[in-house]
């Protein structure tokens, strides 16, 4: 597939754009390494040979009964590797950089829970115990997942239904126009309770609700550019040509309307890691024990002699909506055709 020259020049211009391009370059290093986060923060070694056999708790579920215990229960191996008889047979283990499992617990530490930062917990725990930095980095990789499919599902709506408006026009747009008008008036805080209560609130659950409402912004910039491309010349010269309303739509039109859908997409991102940690804030979004920024910030204010909380987790949020916005406003900068040179 060949690109177009015009694509090329403009991801040379956001590439000379040395904030932007740093900071693209540093969202897709940090979601890569929150993605594969199990293997180097996790309490599970990765695998370790054990009394002849090879195991790896990366990959597979064992039970307390494969290493000789009386029960069917999940293996717990922060207690096995300090058990000196399952020790004897041990023959050597690979465990991930940052051993902490933004799940478990670490009530075997003196006093009660938030604990201040020290060596073992580098930023400290929640009030449950848990490392914080663990749920720092598993909550960005369930915040930057949830807005990324947020944002691809309201771009493809936002595409199908703003783009058959400005195609379609008349009384199709007329009319579908009215409903957006009305179903954009819907309390949407309340729709998340209500289906939340029935169905029961997590991930999936969360971006069905949000894709619901999310795509309405978009579908305004894609219906104005649909109902100014289709009266341009060569439009009405391809359908001179007597090529199909489809071919026209997708070929023709679609492609000279995307610049504001792709300047749009970084600042949605932003929406949608806002939006989730607010319903987290608020008790509305995923589900406990998720690791959750909302939730640790929610943390943070109820506990405000534990600062360590609110501090790391307002100062995660603040980087990373930081560095989307920088990535927009280059991607912008580089999408404007009246934009002459660059800015760092």
């Amino acid at each position: 597939m060949r690109i177009p020259e015009i694509t090329k020049q403009r991801w040379r211009h956001f590439r000379s754009i040395r904030r932007a391009h740093l900071s693209l370059l540093l969202l897709l290093l940090s979601f890569f390494l929150a993605l594969v986060a199990p293997l180097w923060v996790d309490d599970r070694p990765l695998i370790f040979s054990w009394d002849g056999g090879v195991y790896t708790p990366i990959l597979s579920d064992y039970t307390q009964k494969d290493f000789g215990g009386l029960y069917e229960t999940q293996a717990d191996y922060r207690t096995l590797f300090q058990d000196e008889d399952f020790k004897a047979k041990l023959a050597w283990s690979l465990f991930p950089l940052l051993q902490q499992n933004p799940y478990h617990a670490n009530l075997h530490l003196e006093g009660s829970p938030p604990f201040a930062p020290s060596w073992d917990h580098w930023l400290g725990t929640d009030v449950e115990g848990r490392d914080l930095l663990s749920r720092l980095i598993y909550g960005y990789r369930n915040c930057m997942g949830f807005s990324l499919l947020l944002t691809l599902t309201c771009a493809i709506f936002g595409v199908l239904i703003g783009g058959l408006q400005g195609y379609m026009g008349g009384r199709f747009d007329f009319w579908f126009q009215r409903f957006i008008e009305i179903w954009s008036s819907l309390p949407f805080l309340y729709v998340v309770i209500v289906l939340g209560s029935f169905y029961s609130r997590g991930f999936v659950m969360l971006i069905f609700i949000m894709s619901l409402f999310s795509w309405i912004g978009l579908s305004y910039y894609l219906r104005g550019e649909f109902l100014k491309l289709k009266n341009q010349t060569f439009i009405t010269a391809g359908k001179a040509l007597g090529l199909s309303p489809a071919r026209i739509f997708v070929r023709h039109i679609l492609p000279n309307a995307l610049t504001p859908l792709v300047t749009l997409i970084p600042f949605t991102i932003i929406g949608g890691i806002s939006s989730l940690t607010a319903l987290d804030f608020l008790g509305f979004g995923l589900n406990p024990p998720t690791p959750s920024w909302g939730e640790l910030i929610s943390q943070g204010l109820d506990n405000r002699y534990a600062p360590w909380i609110a501090t790391s987790t307002v100062a995660a949020l603040f980087i990373t909506l930081l560095l989307t916005a920088f990535v927009g406003e280059g991607v912008r900068e580089a999408f404007d055709p009246k934009g002459e040179g660059h800015r760092d």
